[in-house]
């Protein structure tokens, strides 16, 4: 195996993702699958190859990736964030193109828990005067 050039977590809602940076041509593996097997939508593997793009290396890193939790959308934005942390531990002069683009920000939104007395988080049960 090649050797890892660097590695960082990301995070969105309740998806963590391991990820690897290794020395490539610029594949992208996911839980052990290639990309277009485990993101179907086009649109979410051209928001999770962003980081690659803005520093401008998407032919420079193989992207070794372990996400778990959450759901497809939380899996591929908590990839992306990893993805930034990692090229800018790799290179600490891509944090400011990184930053501006967003991609450095964890994405806080979070469930909203269910409260006592309500039917979901805010919903409340149907009231009737009579």
């Amino acid at each position: 195996m090649a050797e890892i050039l660097a590695a960082a977590t990301g995070r969105r809602k309740t998806a963590v993702a391991r990820v690897s940076l290794v020395s490539g041509d610029g594949k992208c593996t996911i839980n052990r699958k290639p990309l277009n097997d485990y993101v179907v939508d086009e649109a979410s593997r051209i928001f999770l190859m962003q980081p690659l793009k803005i520093a401008g290396v998407e032919t420079k890193y193989d992207v070794i990736a372990f996400a778990k939790g959450g759901g497809s959308t939380g899996q591929v934005g908590a990839i992306r964030h990893g993805i930034a942390r990692a090229l800018c531990e790799a290179d600490a002069s891509l944090r400011p193109a990184l930053k501006a683009a967003g991609c450095l920000t964890r994405d806080p939104r979070m469930k909203e828990r269910k409260k006592p007395g309500l039917r979901g988080a805010r919903r409340r049960f149907q009231f009737s005067k009579r």
